[in-house]
């Protein structure tokens, strides 16, 4: 099919490309921006006047919840919330059940996704089998298969010995390990950021030190090994500076922070609201300041959803007792818009925070409109405000601190390998 997008504002940070102009579409890649190629004829014109034409949004966060956990969300459920909220591709951690520690899995989950026709999805393999941080998964076989990098998910490899053999069999290779810094027994039992609020409604708190002691050891142990890592969900100030100082030493480092950290802090579950109770925790004013100003200082590489879709009665127990976790697929579009706002940032350099920047990290062709490359596009209105509740969300998770709010950024049409898989009306 041949498809002609018009009088949009077209965005393409990568290639420094912001203005109204044409994108014209040919057997599911971009054949040219701009002049129409010689011969064209369009089969479908898409008028996207007053909207704006980026490249499909890039999550390095999303779990799918399939293979295991299908009550919570399914596979065509969640790539339907993708779409809709302008993600053409994304990263599922390992911590499905089973665990993604054979490539079988990992093929099959491809397979599945592939099937579905919307987004693309990228599996991160698990670092140690069963994500029991003893012996090594078949890291090699994992990524043949089809995986882009490899994590432990949520769970800590508490053996450094086995975390420093993991960097450098990734560095040997090539490998990227995503890691989340949270020394576990520091952080065991926490529910809430270790402050005044988990205090005064008298929650187990995690401190920040958690994660700072747990950075430390990943940083150390990566300028011994040469690894490539990132670091998913960066969450205090103290971690902000640790990675400055390591990318100023010349670190291969990257990371990345939830959408959620850059709105919320630990005053926002007051009122014991479990859609609060996240992984890292909500941390305190001065760390979401931190984290905005290393997202603006490019300490922070990218922001992420970390949708985790949780049923609804696993958010109907106490705070403490309630299942981690947020869905964000269709939210990561307007909190970033939303912070790029507040902060005055760009809307270009904004949009590359979700696309472009995730995009490297992951080491996938996606995240720009280059011509002949796939023709993976998000226009939405940037003016447009919509209310976030049970009905709008596509997701089988309603499960968010946001119910209620209206944002602005709504998604009018998606497009994954040239084909329209979202669209709602103009």
């Amino acid at each position: 099919m041949k498809i002609h997008i018009k009088n949009g504002r077209v965005i393409d940070p990568k290639n420094e490309i912001d203005g109204q102009l044409d994108v014209f579409i040919a057997a599911g890649k971009i054949a040219a921006i701009g002049k129409s190629p010689d011969g064209f004829i369009a089969n479908h014109t898409i008028d996207a006047n007053r909207l704006i034409v980026c490249p499909g949004l890039v999550d390095l966060s999303a779990r799918l919840r399939e293979p295991g956990d299908e009550y919570k969300a399914t596979l065509i459920s969640e790539l339907q919330a993708a779409v809709a909220g302008g993600v053409t591709s994304l990263a599922c951690p390992p911590d499905t059940d089973p665990v993604l520690d054979e490539p079988g899995l990992v093929e099959m989950l491809k397979y599945r996704a592939k099937q579905q026709g919307l987004a693309h999805v990228y599996p991160l393999g698990a670092i140690t089998r069963q994500l029991q941080g003893k012996a090594l998964a078949e890291m090699n076989e994992l990524q043949a298969a089809g995986c882009v990098g490899f994590s432990q998910a949520n769970i800590a490899i508490t053996d450094t010995q086995v975390l420093w053999r993991a960097m450098e069999y990734a560095a040997t290779f090539g490998f990227t390990l995503f890691l989340h810094a949270e020394e576990p027994f520091l952080a065991a039992n926490g529910v809430a950021h270790d402050g005044e609020v988990a205090t005064r409604l008298g929650l187990k708190g995690i401190p920040s030190a958690a994660e700072a002691l747990a950075l430390a050891s990943i940083l150390r142990i990566a300028q011994e090994t040469g690894a490539k890592v990132h670091i998913s969900r960066l969450s205090t100030a103290e971690g902000v500076a640790m990675i400055r100082a390591a990318k100023a030493q010349g670190l291969t480092i990257t990371c990345d922070v939830s959408a959620n950290h850059l709105h919320l802090t630990e005053h926002d579950i007051a009122y014991f609201n479990t859609n609060c109770h996240l992984k890292p925790p909500l941390r305190s004013q001065r760390d979401k300041a931190a984290l905005s100003l290393g997202l603006k200082d490019g300490t922070i590489d990218a922001i992420c959803s970390d949708h985790t879709p949780v049923d609804d009665d696993a958010k109907l127990a106490t705070f403490a007792e309630a299942e981690i976790g947020a869905t964000g697929l269709e939210l990561l579009l307007p909190l970033t818009l939303k912070w790029a706002q507040q902060e005055k940032i760009a809307l270009s350099a904004a949009i590359s925070l979700i696309s472009q920047a995730s995009a490297n990290i992951l080491g996938i062709p996606a995240g720009d409109l280059r011509v002949n490359s796939d023709a993976d596009i998000c226009i939405f209105d940037a003016e447009e405000y919509w209310k976030i509740n049970a009905h709008t969300l596509k997701s089988q998770g309603k499960n968010t601190p946001f119910t209620g709010l209206e944002l602005a950024g709504k998604v009018k049409t998606t497009l994954v390998n040239g084909q329209i898989v979202y669209q709602t009306k103009y």
